[in-house]
């Protein structure tokens, strides 16, 4: 099963040494095939992300990814882009861009959504007990989910022990992504 690591300012840092330093520490630790570096507020993204595309080459087969500003993607370099869930009208422009897409889903009908517009995964939000995240959907949910489509699915959200993981990897599912796990 793949392991998707996602950062956060609150565990990694906003500031370009103290982030790389941590982010390689975790990369080292926990050798995830995918990492997406994700901060909605820093005014310095582009330097960080610049700092993590080159950080994440360090480590043989890892995919980078960004997240939401495709344009910044192709031109860092990046794997690929990680898109909102309101982004699914970019999946077409990423893909002609040579970037690798993976999009944030919470239903059903958003993972077939992305399936059919040739995202090349998604993250299914959120399957256990999160902050702030909802009405967890449940392996179960996951379950039937992972029987409708063919798309690579990261679970995501409350996946925090590695009794979570094992729980989700019985699932028969692509994969998990979580921030708090590699922390």
């Amino acid at each position: 099963m793949y392991k998707y690591l996602i950062t956060s300012k609150e565990f990694y840092s906003d500031k370009p040494a103290s982030f790389s330093k941590i982010l390689h520490q975790k990369f080292k630790m926990h050798m995830p095939e995918y990492a997406l570096y994700r901060d909605k507020t820093n005014p310095d993204y582009k330097i960080l992300a610049l700092n993590f595309v080159e950080l994440c080459n360090q480590f043989d087969g890892m995919k980078s990814f960004l997240h939401q500003d495709v344009e910044l993607a192709v031109q860092l370099g990046a794997t690929g882009i990680h898109l909102t869930s309101t982004q699914a009208a970019e999946i077409v422009d990423a893909k002609n861009k040579g970037l690798e897409v993976v999009i944030s889903t919470h239903t059903h009908e958003e993972v077939l959504k992305a399936e059919m517009l040739g995202a090349d995964a998604v993250t299914y939000s959120p399957v256990f007990a999160s902050p702030n995240k909802g009405e967890p959907k449940g392996l179960d949910d996951l379950k039937i989910l992972l029987n409708k489509c063919d798309i690579k699915v990261f679970a995501l959200g409350g996946i925090v022990t590695s009794e979570h993981v094992k729980k989700i990897e019985e699932t028969g599912v692509f994969g998990f992504a979580s921030i708090r796990y590699f922390c």
